[in-house]
C-alpha cells in the first residue's frame, strides 16, 4: 500500500503520527509533504538558513522512520493559504501517488498553518476522487482511508488508536533530529507524554497515537 502524509512544518509528521509511520514503513512506501519548510520558527536564525536546517532535520527523520521519500512545497511558514494554488498541488500529488491511507493533521488544531493544512488537504483529497479539475492533471483517485493526527492540540473525539510501543523510541529518535527546535522546546518528552496518557486511556497499549477517521 502507498501511504501519504502531509504535514504543515518539517516535524509534524513525526510528532503526529511518526510510531504509526515507523509501524507501516516495514511493508508499505510512504511519502511525506511538508506544506512549509517551518522558516519562521526563530528569531536568532534567518529564514532561508533555518528552512535549509529544517529541511535536512526532515530528511534525516524520514530516514528514522522509514520514509521513502519527501516532498517540499515550500509555502510561507505561518502564512499558509487555502487557495487555487495549493488546491490543484495537492490534487496532482494524490492523483500521482494513488494513496490507499492519507495522514493529515487534525482540523481542529489551534494552530493555523496545522488546520489550513488539514482543510486543504481533505478537500483535495474529495477534488481528486472525480473527472473535475483537469488542470491538476492524473487520473481521479479515491483514497480508501484518511487518518487525521494530534500535534499541536488534542483531539477532542479519537476514532482509531494505535499501539506504538515498539516503535515509540524510533519516534522519538526522529523527533530529535529537529534539533532546531527540541533546543528550545522538548517535544520529545511533551509527545511521550501525550502517547503514554493516550495508551492509558485506551488501554491498548503502552503507548498509542490517536486519529480522527475521515472518509476517503
Amino acid at each position: 500500500m502507498r501511504v501519504l502524509v502531509f504535514a504543515p512544518h518539517p516535524d509534524d509528521a513525526a510528532i503526529g503520527c511518526g510510531g504509526t509511520l515507523a509501524k507501516l514503513s516495514k511493508n508499505n512506501s510512504i511519502t511525506v509533504v511538508y506544506m512549509t519548510s517551518g522558516e519562521g520558527g526563530s528569531i536568532k536564525v534567518p529564514e532561508k538558513k533555518l528552512a535549509r536546517q529544517r529541511e535536512a532535520e526532515a530528511k534525516k527523520a524520514a530516514k528514522v522512520l522509514g520514509v521513502k521519500k519527501t516532498v517540499f512545497l515550500r509555502n510561507p511558514d505561518g502564512f499558509l493559504e487555502f487557495n487555487k494554488r495549493n488546491l490543484l498541488r495537492i490534487i496532482s500529488i494524490i492523483r500521482k501517488g494513488k494513496p490507499g491511507l492519507l495522514f493529515v493533521p487534525y482540523k481542529g488544531d489551534l494552530h493555523r498553518d496545522h488546520a489550513v493544512t488539514a482543510e486543504l488537504v481533505l478537500d483535495a483529497a474529495w477534488k481528486a476522487r472525480g473527472p473535475w479539475f483537469k488542470s491538476a492533471g492524473g487520473k481521479p483517485w479515491a483514497t480508501e482511508t484518511v487518518l487525521c493526527y494530534e500535534t499541536w492540540t488534542p483531539i477532542q473525539q479519537p476514532e482509531h488508536f494505535e499501539d506504538i510501543s515498539k516503535t515509540l523510541n524510533k519516534k522519538l529518535k526522529a523527533i530529535r533530529c529537529f534539533k532546531s527546535q527540541v533546543h528550545n522546546i522538548k517535544y520529545d518528552e511533551a509527545v511521550k507524554g501525550l502517547n503514554r496518557y493516550r495508551g492509558v486511556i485506551s488501554g491498548l497499549g503502552e503507548y498509542c497515537e490517536c486519529f480522527e477517521v475521515k472518509e476517503g
